[in-house]
């Protein structure tokens, strides 16, 4: 749990349960969500997803959406990497194996965000649409906002090549001639660059590669790989 909120169900699973329905060996993918999500009082029918694409596209969710994705890849929400709500019982869900997932909450309107940040939407600012997005729908405020950054690949592991250099200002580290991406960082200083408050983003701070023992990896593990699932939802 990343937010302590009697009203918000915030997690991230753990492997070995792989929670994708299209990475990785998917035939107890289902019955591993229904587990995960009945410990934390959410039914997995319910559960929102989206076909990610690692794009820049943030889908407004609303009570009409429950179940999409929860028993078929096919059903979920198309080109979206990012989902707010405001609507209660309303459960989104977000897939990774190295991106970030990135939880939001809007403690003055009770509204929130789920956002899917691998370095090609985070190059786009992603996270910043969300927050807008958020703005424009439910007139979120940032010194409101809760932010809450789960597992994913770090710049102890992720080396990347020289061109990372033009594509972001920041979380790029140069270390024996190689470059190093900190996806936590760039989405931390996107963030408070929007006004979000240094105090309310809290970093679980767990690098999935350096313990994939726990957490899947595509970096170490490649396109076989499982997906962890993150959840968030308003109660």
């Amino acid at each position: 749990m990343i937010f302590n909120n009697p009203n918000l169900i915030c997690a991230f699973s753990k492997r070995p349960q792989n929670m994708s329905l299209a990475y990785g060996d998917t035939k107890d993918s289902i019955n591993n969500r229904k587990g995960f999500l009945n410990e934390l009082g959410i039914d997995y029918r319910a559960l929102v997803c989206a076909r990610q694409v690692h794009g820049s596209f943030v889908r407004y969710v609303q009570e009409e959406d429950k179940g999409k994705g929860a028993l078929s890849y096919t059903t979920a929400l198309p080109d979206t990497d990012a989902l707010i709500t405001n609507a209660r019982n309303v459960p989104l869900a977000v897939f990774t194996a190295d991106c970030l997932p990135i939880f939001l909450y809007d403690s003055n309107t009770s509204s929130l965000g789920l956002v899917h940040a691998g370095w090609r939407n985070s190059q786009v600012n992603i996270t910043a649409k969300t927050v807008q997005l958020m703005q424009e729908r439910f007139n979120t405020k940032t010194k409101d906002l809760y932010v809450g950054f789960g597992p994913c690949i770090r710049n102890c592991c992720y080396e990347v090549g020289r061109e990372f250099r033009d594509y972001f200002r920041y979380g790029l580290l140069e270390r024996n001639a190689c470059y190093y991406l900190d996806l936590a960082e760039i989405n931390k200083n996107q963030l408070l660059d929007l006004g979000v408050s240094d105090i309310n983003i809290f970093d679980s701070k767990i690098c999935t590669s350096c313990k994939n023992q726990e957490f899947f990896s595509y970096r170490k593990e490649g396109k076989s790989c499982g997906r962890m699932m993150s959840v968030l939802m308003l109660k």
